[in-house]
């Protein structure tokens, strides 16, 4: 379990690392020297070297299970981006040459090639169905902290009202079917000691949801804690996390997520629905060769269950298919676009028809502005972007520090402690305020609104002349402008805000990266939200006391609003959550889709795009890269960059003072040899060279191919004994009549590894990692093997010339 947001840090198992892919020789960089002919070096033997430097290794066909382990990768590696693409374009071949020759392979063919759309359709179906299960649940059970219905236990508190005939409009959320827990004890609702006894009943109710949550993830599924976007990031970029997609994981993530939203903690559910989307998307995979087989095309398909799983949060799929492109997805291509937005499109059905809401929308707080913008708002929307990018700057720092300090100290021993501790105090210091009471969703509606002819909202409170108030904002004054003046009730609410604001700020930075559940876009909402709603009533109060000034003349006019608040509350949510997660496009799109109000994308791009600039300008990586960077996972950014002029030989390995590299040869070496070489180092693959003198590069070969190959010669080649010579050619070299069968392992050698020279510069280096999504590249001269580069040499190259310790990258 890792110690954060991300895996909830503990113990890994040890073995092979991509990042120590070989023990590299003993080599004297001598770029000059004149070196002979490649095929003097096969003087003993009439069998040369196959030296086609354009040809293809024959990759292991995934459709003969024979050998199934060979071509699968070690759990905490990286995956050979290339050799999955190439296997699938041959499979891809084979399935298209064979598909003319019988009408059975011709239907099997279409339904291959169908089979991506019908996956896409069954994540859409599965995520949707789940996240509004979540929702219900959850909704119902945030509200069981208060009291419950009479009607039915399993009716919240809204839709209890709603089935009365005693509730009205104005007091909607009033009906005696809904009691309060003090109500059902003692059977009245006014006396002193009954707020006590309510309080009590709250902080109980959220205490053992909270318990329930880390135990059930302690015990049953460790990856359930956290966001899971960090690791989704890191594993669509081709590393290997064994069980962070199983189904134990969707089981418990998807209860303890209700718990923990339930709990009142400072958290919400969208982060986690992403990795709740990923675990559907591939566990269904299993049920399809092409992606079960394939390590590329299963990423394509989390890449589209991203997608899904904002779609299902927000209620926006297009946002959803823009987020995956823009913040977590590593390999996008156009064929993934399609088949994103249809699994988001499915999904938004699925949770349009179970309507977990009862208001025939997506999400609970979707709002309508009818009021336009002025020019010279964009004044405060920018100042809210600024007050996002300073907030998520804040936070990122604040809650890395704080997951440090879990991890690095006997805190981090004690997960339900911890939990049932920041849980006791966010409910005993909630309580007392309404708006930190209700859920973050609802507070985040109510932040939202535009206050309504029949509201009765303490943020709806407005005086119509000096001696009445009315929650009706289309009331006119004397002087014929909307009555917008402030009441009592709003006065109370802004410092009830206020508070709130301050208590956001501080319990999420303690509550995000705990062991439950825990997402970020909600938390980060609602800071945005209150923060937004202060300062838009703030101007709406000086617009209507300074209505007749030169510059505010324009903004009020006869029975209509000067400024709409909610309009500046959903600014500031989407100015943090920018600053926190440096979303730009899709957070845009998002909120749009939210609010449905198309005049208001100026205002929301101008706060998103500033918030972005002043975090950026303070901290350039987000709350889930910060999170990479603290587990050490190998994740190579589009906003890593060398800034240095380095070359490829100053970051290979070995350098000069460094232990000999240790290689295969194509023919000279005997089983005994290489288990003897695997044996004695823990690396991820072995360059193969024509010999020991020559080190000219024939090809490369994974440890664990080499590993399982060998055992199965052993096993079912007769004859073979530790003596046996190893073969990488194609033609066996000349050999006694009383020799032992050697084993060939041609079968599994990459004959075109990626190969740079030793003065590419570092930045090529870099993009060609990137681009390609190399786990290692080989550093000759001349044909001439000198080093190896794999990603997590790149990234230790780089933290160290960012005077970071280049130690902290841990896994690759």
């Amino acid at each position: 379990m890792m110690d954060n947001g991300g895996f909830c840090n503990g113990y890994y198992p040890s073995g092979s690392s991509d990042d120590e892919l070989v023990d590299i020789s003993d080599v004297t960089e001598n770029f000059t020297e004149d070196v002979p002919p490649l095929d003097l070096d096969n003087r003993a033997g009439s069998c040369k070297a196959d030296w086609r430097p354009y040809s293809s290794p024959k990759l292991i066909d995934l459709l003969d299970d024979t050998v199934p382990a060979i071509g699968t990768y070690e759990d905490f590696n990286t995956i050979d981006w290339v050799r999955e693409k190439s296997k699938d374009r041959d499979r891809h071949r084979e399935i298209t040459n064979k598909s003319k020759h019988s009408t059975e392979a011709l239907l099997f063919s279409i339904s291959d090639a169908f089979s991506g759309w019908l996956l896409m359709l069954l994540i859409g179906l599965m995520s949707g169905a789940l996240a509004g299960g979540i929702d219900i649940a959850a909704h119902w059970m945030t509200d069981l902290k208060e009291g419950v219905c009479l009607n039915g236990f399993w009716f919240n508190h809204e839709h209890c009202c709603w089935a009365s005939n005693e509730s009205t409009f104005h007091e909607r959320d009033k009906c005696p079917q809904w009691r309060s827990w003090a109500e059902l004890m003692v059977g009245v609702s006014e006396q002193g000691g009954v707020n006590v006894l309510n309080h009590f009943m709250y902080v109980s109710w959220a205490l053992l949801f909270a318990f329930l949550a880390v135990i059930l993830v302690r015990a049953f599924a460790p990856y359930a804690c956290g966001s899971g976007i960090p690791e989704i990031k890191t594993i669509l970029s081709g590393f290997i996390i064994r069980g962070y997609l199983g189904k134990w994981t969707l089981i418990i993530k998807t209860v303890t997520l209700v718990l923990a939203v339930s709990s009142g903690l400072s958290l919400g559910k969208e982060g986690p629905l992403v990795h709740v989307a990923c675990c559907c998307a591939n566990i269904l995979c299993h049920f399809f060769t092409k992606y079960r087989r394939n390590e590329a095309k299963r990423r394509e398909v989390l890449s589209a269950a991203s997608a899904v799983g904002v779609s299902v949060a927000f209620g926006a799929p297009i946002g959803g298919v823009l987020f995956s492109l823009e913040e977590v997805s590593y390999y996008f291509p156009l064929k993934t676009l399609w088949r994103s937005f249809f699994a988001a499109l499915v999904a938004a059905f699925t949770l349009r028809y179970i309507n977990p809401f009862g208001n025939s929308r997506l999400v609970l707080f979707y709002v309508e502005f009818h009021t336009p913008w002025h020019l010279l708002e964009l004044i405060p929307f920018v100042l809210l972007g600024i007050f996002g990018g300073l907030w998520g700057a804040f936070f990122i720092h604040a809650n890395i520090a704080w997951c440090r300090l879990r991890k690095n100290t006997r805190l981090g021993h004690y997960p339900v402690i911890e939990v049932l501790v920041v849980t006791l105090l966010t409910a005993l210091l909630a309580f007392p305020i309404e708006y930190t009471r209700m859920s973050s969703s609802e507070l985040i509606s109510e932040l939202f609104n535009d206050c309504g002819l029949l509201d009765s909202s303490k943020l709806c409170n407005y005086t119509v002349n000096s001696g009445s108030t009315s929650g009706s904002v289309n009331a006119t004054a004397a002087n014929g402008l909307g009555a917008r003046l402030a009441g009592p009730g709003l006065y109370t609410a802004m410092w009830q805000l206020a508070l709130a604001l301050v208590f956001k700020m501080l319990i999420t930075v303690a509550t995000f990266g705990m062991k439950v559940p825990s997402g970020l876009f909600i938390p980060s909402i609602a800071v945005g939200a209150i923060a937004g709603r202060l300062l838009g009533v703030g101007m709406e109060q000086l617009a209507v006391h300074n209505h007749e000034r030169d510059i505010l003349r324009g903004w009020c006019s006869p029975g209509a609003d000067c400024i709409t608040p909610g309009l500046y509350a959903m600014v500031g949510a989407a100015a943090c959550l920018g600053g926190v997660t440096r979303m730009t496009v899709s957070l845009v799109v998002i909120m749009f889709e939210l609010t449905g109000g198309l005049e208001y994308i100026v205002p929301l791009m101008a706060a998103t795009m500033t918030s972005k600039w002043v975090a950026d300008a303070l901290s350039r990586e987000s709350i889930y890269e910060a999170h990479i960077r603290l587990n050490g996972y190998p994740f190579l950014g589009a906003k890593e960059e060398i800034r240095h002029k380095t070359l490829a030989t100053d970051v290979m390995r070995p350098q000069r003072s460094d232990p000999p590299l240790s290689v295969l040869t194509q023919s000279r070496m005997t089983v005994e040899e290489v288990e003897r070489l695997i044996a004695d180092t823990t690396y991820s693959g072995f360059p193969v060279v024509i010999s020991q003198q020559s080190q000219r590069l024939v090809g490369f070969v994974l440890r664990r191919d080499l590993v399982i190959s060998l055992e199965n010669a052993r096993r079912y080649q007769e004859g073979v004994v530790s003596v046996s010579a190893v073969l990488f050619t194609e033609c066996d070299p000349p050999a006694s009549p009383s020799a032992p069968p050697a084993v060939k392992l041609r079968s599994i050698l990459d004959l075109s590894p990626f190969t740079v020279t030793a003065h590419t510069p570092m930045e090529i280096v870099v993009d060609i990692f990137r681009k390609l999504g190399l786990r290692q590249c080989l550093v000759i001269q001349n044909g001439r093997l000198l080093g190896i580069i794999t990603k997590k040499d790149i990234l230790k190259h780089m933290a160290q010339m960012a005077n970071r310790d280049p130690e902290s990258i841990l896994f690759n």
